[in-house]
């Protein structure tokens, strides 16, 4: 461990894991501002060796736009509901328990024109989160993070999606 030079009553040590600052005692509310600058600065630079792993991660779970992404959950969400409009009412079964808490709920309330309502309302909430987290990470510098944000909201929906799809298929047609 060694010590470099820093402002006056701020000692900076560089160890194993980077620097860590200290404060000297008899200076005052100076000392504790440039503590914490140098603090986010340090941050700031491990953010910034990150950010490129964290987005390669995001390219590897959604290679393509984030565009496409945002249709592709629009759609499956449009599929969702109309399998489960063809398992309900096209099967030929009765009635076959929604498996979503709310999903169940909004049936039992409304019926299929509520559970479309509900649908579109969770995927708009959800895309704006997405393009919320993006917008705000591009503005502060972090195109990576902002593209993983994205990715990471969305994709799971969109699996999850999928598999009620496909659940609903099989129901409808066993």
């Amino acid at each position: 461990m060694y010590y470099t030079r820093s402002p006056p009553g701020l000692r900076t040590r560089q160890g194993r894991w980077g620097g860590e600052a200290e404060l000297d005692e008899g200076d005052g509310v100076g000392a504790v501002l440039r503590l914490l600058k140098e603090r986010v600065n340090w941050a700031l630079e491990r953010d910034r060796r990150v950010e490129g792993r964290v987005a390669a991660v995001s390219r590897v779970l959604w290679p393509w736009r984030e565009s496409r992404l945002v249709v592709l959950v629009g759609l499956l969400a449009l599929l969702d509901y109309a399998t489960t409009c063809a398992a309900l009412e096209l099967s030929g079964k009765g009635h076959i328990e929604e498996g979503g808490m709310l999903a169940g709920w909004v049936l039992r309330i409304g019926g299929l024109g509520w559970l479309f309502l509900a649908d579109m309302g969770a995927v708009i909430a959800l895309s704006i989160a997405a393009i919320t987290a993006r917008i705000l990470y591009f503005k502060f510098g972090f195109q990576g993070f902002g593209r993983a944000a994205f990715v990471v909201l969305l994709v799971p929906y969109a699996v999850v999606a999928f598999a009620t799809v496909v659940n609903n298929l099989v129901l409808t047609f066993l």
